[in-house]
């Protein structure tokens, strides 16, 4: 299906506070650092989803950095795509430890070397969401209608044909391995952060469950039609993403008494819920709902540098997933990055300096003849 757009492009710097608390995926703040970003919007004309529902116009923003770089025969071969997580938006992999550790001259993604393209997925950021207008109407999007959008957005908006690599965290982790299934030939590497390819079952979908649930049995909902937030129900939902995205050595640390700890709950509460619209959120969350990429994990031939921590609330080492599906991915590297000083939990997948060397090693085995 062939899918007409329009682009509009602008330049500016960004520059704003440093980043919060994560939740399952990092909704953080916008970044501190200025970097010579462009902003960038690409409309889809009559986007049909996986449900068979359609969308008059899709529309997705996205960052890009850099320049690209055409080959001989006029492809694009320097691109990167770096997909955020649940709730985040083209800033979260703007902040400082992920930003200042990979974007500068000389290390792994050098924004004078390669051409860093950083979009808001459906229902996030700027991009289409319900809280536009549709409310609960919006279509039910899913990874797979995520990740089509996404190559539409490149091959017919930007006309990149091919990436150097995509990197992922999180939510962009689960759609670093759809992408492999759905587009094998479509990347040199993959690079996925924190999560599993397999189905999201066990605490994980019950924990989102009750964060969704949460927000539909307030009383104030009333099935997204809602003309005072259901403020309750929020706070159910934050405190639940605030456990997943948490890592108990830091919270320990910085928060050691009882007041210190209630009070940043108190701190986080009055940052997120003002700024978290509730069908967005159920929506966002909801989207893992049929992930799972496990049966046609073989179909990838990209290699691919698989990290997770140990201190992962979300996806925990115990599980004896990763043992399971490594014999199906012959080209994938594991790596489990130890409890450390460094780690963040959950949020570990943007602390870049703890798995730097890691990438570093593998964008050169990787580096096409």
């Amino acid at each position: 299906m062939r899918h007409a757009a329009v682009a509009l492009l602008l330049t500016f710097a960004i520059a704003a506070p440093a980043q919060t608390m994560s939740a399952p995926s990092g909704r953080p703040a916008a970044p501190a650092t200025k970097w010579p970003v462009k902003d960038n919007v690409y409309v889809i004309k009559n986007f049909r989803f996986g449900t068979g529902e359609t969308l008059p116009e899709l529309t997705l923003h996205y960052l890009t950095l850099g320049t690209p770089h055409r080959n001989a025969a006029g492809h694009v071969d320097n691109a990167i795509l770096l997909l955020h997580g649940t709730g985040g938006n083209r800033n979260t992999l703007m902040v400082p430890q992920f930003a200042d550790v990979l974007y500068g001259p000389g290390q792994p993604f050098d924004i004078t070397k390669y051409f860093l393209i950083l979009p808001d997925d459906i229902g996030q950021g700027d991009s289409s969401k319900p809280s536009d207008g549709l409310h609960m109407k919006f279509p039910q999007y899913d990874y797979e209608d995520m990740v089509r959008s996404q190559y539409v957005m490149l091959t017919e908006g930007m006309k990149v044909d091919h990436l150097r690599l995509i990197l992922g965290t999180s939510m962009g982790c689960m759609q670093g391995w759809v992408w492999g299934e759905a587009y094998p030939t479509f990347m040199d590497a993959l690079a996925p952060f924190a999560c599993y390819p397999t189905e999201l079952a066990g605490r994980n979908r019950m924990t989102r469950y009750i964060a969704m649930e949460s927000i539909k049995n307030d009383p104030n909902w009333k099935n997204g039609e809602y003309t005072t937030p259901p403020t309750e129900g929020l706070r159910g939902a934050e405190a639940m993403l605030l456990v997943m995205g948490s890592a108990p050595l830091q919270m320990q640390k910085n928060y050691p008494t009882r007041d210190q700890a209630e009070k940043y709950v108190d701190s986080y509460m009055a940052r997120t819920i003002p700024a978290t619209d509730a069908n967005n959120l159920i929506y966002y969350v909801n989207a893992s709902r049929n992930y799972n990429p496990e049966p046609k994990l073989s179909t990838i031939v990209a290699p691919a540098l698989w990290i997770n921590s140990a201190d992962d609330f979300i996806n925990p080492p115990e599980l004896p997933l990763a043992e399971r599906v490594l014999p199906k991915m012959p080209k994938t590297k594991f790596i489990l990055v130890p409890i450390s000083d460094a780690t963040r939990g959950h949020g570990t997948h943007t602390q870049a300096a703890v798995w730097k060397d890691y990438l570093i090693k593998f964008m050169a085995e990787t580096e096409p003849k």
